[in-house]
């Protein structure tokens, strides 16, 4: 059986046709033509199935045959706030294998410590787009600008938080096994700092305004692998 091929339509209920890139991608790559069938994703909750309509340069049109809601695979919302690496290719491993796991929600963070103060969100959506596409979500996560972090922790201030840090002197908690306690509130916010760590002022400022100083458990782990464990937690933690 051939597999079917999701294609992401932000407006597919009302479009009718394939977005540029895709409709590109649909013909050049995957060569498809008039007739074949394909899977359309809104990234607000629907799949739908279609037939191609019309193949031309640079248009593909189609007609829906079926409207698919999805229920959520998770419960609560689900948001990673985290200072980008050095290294842009490591954020963007990142926003992909997060997104394939599974996230409502990415914020970008300024720290006093961090190695990289600018980030191409346009680049980190298109990532995200194609991992939403391969991994089936039905949902498209949300992709922040990056904020200085005092800012951050002020717009933030309900809703189980935490804050992942190395500093002995701050007693932390481990962050799955405060995930895991009962809660009326299904949805987390975890912050992950930069590779030389949040700065001690800052990890003092989030605890006062209510964040839980938490712990990812006894490895010492890179930034991007940080961000993709705190994430993992938050869903086995459902």
């Amino acid at each position: 059986m051939k597999e079917s091929r999701y294609f992401y339509v932000p407006d597919a209920a009302t479009a009718a046709e394939l977005p540029a890139d895709e409709a590109v991608h649909a013909q050049r790559v995957l060569r498809l033509k008039v007739g074949d069938d394909i899977m359309l994703m809104d990234g607000e909750g629907s799949f739908y199935q279609a037939q191609l309509t019309e193949t031309s340069s640079h248009h593909c049109r189609y007609r829906i045959t079926e409207t698919l809601p999805q229920q959520p695979t998770w419960q609560g919302h689900i948001h990673l706030a985290i200072a980008p690496t050095k290294m842009a290719d490591r954020m963007e491993w990142l926003v992909e294998k997060a997104t394939e796991v599974g996230l409502d929600e990415l914020s970008l963070l300024d720290c006093q410590f961090s190695e990289r103060r600018q980030m191409k969100v346009p680049r980190l959506e298109k990532i995200l787009v194609s991992a939403m596409k391969q991994s089936r979500k039905a949902w498209k996560p949300v992709i922040n600008e990056m904020i200085p972090f005092a800012a951050f922790v002020k717009a933030h201030g309900e809703g189980r938080r935490y804050i992942a840090h190395c500093y002995e002197e701050v007693p932390r908690v481990n962050l799955f096994d405060e995930l895991r306690k009962p809660s009326a509130d299904a949805g987390a916010l975890v912050l992950i700092g930069p590779e030389g760590d949040f700065s001690i002022d800052e990890v003092r400022q989030a605890v006062a305004a209510g964040f839980v100083s938490v712990n990812l458990g006894k490895s010492r782990l890179r930034t991007e692998t940080a961000g993709l464990a705190a994430v993992m937690m938050m869903q086995l933690a459902k």
